[in-house]
């Protein structure tokens, strides 16, 4: 049947951690000039690999990290909507990806979480007042001959979303579940495999309080404002292509030219990105419905609507897992999967997801109904892998997506096997289906 397709239980999720292949010149030359010549690449790994868990343990785990940072970005919608003065701005934090770099001269190697939903590139240093335990040394800017305290007057230090003088630029960034960092604005030498690049601003924190940080020692913005590492390296474009679960296969980063994709592609699909004065580091897109084998769902247009008071819309996310709907819509998804796999509901709540399936005895695939989610102007028909998750030694198939209130999130998950760019120069966003560890 057209309107269904097969799906196979090898199927898998992915959070990664980040290995450096340069791609373009180190000379000092190059690397001053305003625009990189080339890019480089960024191989991701999974943050759960060699921790022997099956493949829907990650994706519990996954699930868990993704409800928390769902509540963080619920909290900064609240806050925007409902204040125009904001005290400590309330930021998403965590994610699903761990980023290896070096800082300063010499170069001193370390984990930092990538995140997509942010802007500010932090570390934990030293002398530290409060500090979380990470497993590399804490940064010491005393031993490093690059670092550089940003004067108060400096163009990112007014890009703060909350800044005050007094030695030197100091910032402090809130997070949705309490946790937060507070430092000294500075530039330092970032280095990136065996590229080098000079005079990048970070946040070098002193007092790093809460939960949600300990994956690593800090953060590095992907988002769309001035102070992210997207912004600094003044490249419009980056992508990525995330890989299933499977830790012998590596995902990939691409930043700068390198992240361009072939426009002549017929499979390319293409939609605008929105921009939120509310929440300008996210990127945002324009939902305007889903299907669920040849039937589109009777979901509003508004449902997924960006509110002019920053509440609402849907945003695409590297750290999320799975894909959270506008809870009326999510209903309206469950039931129609529901009434269309011929298999008994599992309400047992063992899998940590919301609508699960029992399996036949000795099933290795079954007959789900496709899944189109209709963005402006690209409709995205996702492979079966893509939104069910089976696991044949627990008996259970289940849909990854979730409900939430008010912000939809379109996750991880549901990126699988795509080549994703985002080009900040045309305010757009592209998929193209790829074959994610042949990158």
């Amino acid at each position: 049947m057209a309107s269904m397709t097969a799906l196979c239980f090898v199927l898998a999720l992915a959070m990664f951690t980040i290995l450096f292949s340069p791609a373009f010149s180190t000379s000092r030359r190059a690397l001053e000039h305003p625009k990189m010549q080339k890019g480089f690449r960024v191989r991701l790994k999974h943050v759960d690999s060699g921790k022997n868990l099956t493949k829907l343990e990650r994706i519990r785990h996954g699930v868990k990290r993704g409800r928390n940072r769902l509540q963080r970005l619920q909290a900064m919608a609240l806050v925007a909507s409902s204040s125009s003065e904001i005290e400590a701005p309330v930021l998403p934090g965590n994610g699903e990806f761990l980023m290896k770099l070096a800082i300063g001269t010499p170069p001193e190697t370390y984990s930092a979480i990538l995140d997509t939903g942010s802007d500010l590139i932090w570390t934990q240093c030293k002398p530290c007042t409060q500090c979380f335990h990470q497993s590399t040394p804490i940064f010491d800017p005393k031993k490093s001959s690059s670092f550089s305290k940003l004067s108060c007057s400096s163009q990112l230090c007014e890009a703060l979303p909350q800044s005050s003088c007094n030695n030197g630029c100091e910032y402090l960034y809130s997070y949705g579940d309490y946790s937060s960092t507070q430092g000294i604005l500075a530039s330092e030498t970032l280095t990136f495999g065996k590229a080098s690049v000079p005079d990048v601003a970070f946040g070098c924190g002193a007092d790093n309080e809460g939960s949600g940080f300990s994956q690593g020692a800090g953060l590095v913005g992907l988002g769309r404002g001035p102070l992210s590492l997207v912004s600094q390296l003044k490249e419009p474009k980056f992508s990525y292509c995330l890989t299933t679960v499977d830790d012998t296969k590596t995902s990939t980063l691409l930043m700068g030219s390198l992240a361009s994709v072939n426009a002549s592609s017929s499979a390319i699909k293409t939609t605008p990105l929105i921009h939120s004065p509310a929440h300008p580091s996210f990127y945002y897109l324009s939902l305007e419905g889903i299907s669920v084998g040849d039937t589109r769902l009777p979901i509003k247009k508004s449902t997924f609507s960006l509110q002019d008071d920053g509440s609402g819309g849907l945003i695409i996310d590297s750290g999320t897992t799975i894909t959270y709907l506008e809870e009326s819509a999510f209903n309206l998804v469950a039931k129609e999967f529901t009434s269309k796999i011929n298999l008994p509901v599992d309400s047992s709540g063992s899998t940590g997801l919301d609508v699960c399936f029992t399996l036949p005895s000795g099933s290795t695939n079954i007959e789900v109904p496709k899944l189109v989610f209709h963005f402006d102007g690209a409709d995205l028909e996702l492979p079966a892998e893509n939104y069910m998750i089976g696991d044949s030694s627990m008996g259970v198939a289940c849909l990854a997506m979730g409900s939430s209130s008010g912000m939809s999130i379109f996750g991880n998950v549901q990126q699988q096997n795509m080549l994703v760019l985002h080009d900040l120069e045309k305010e757009t966003l592209s998929f193209l289906p790829t074959q994610c560890d042949l990158i």
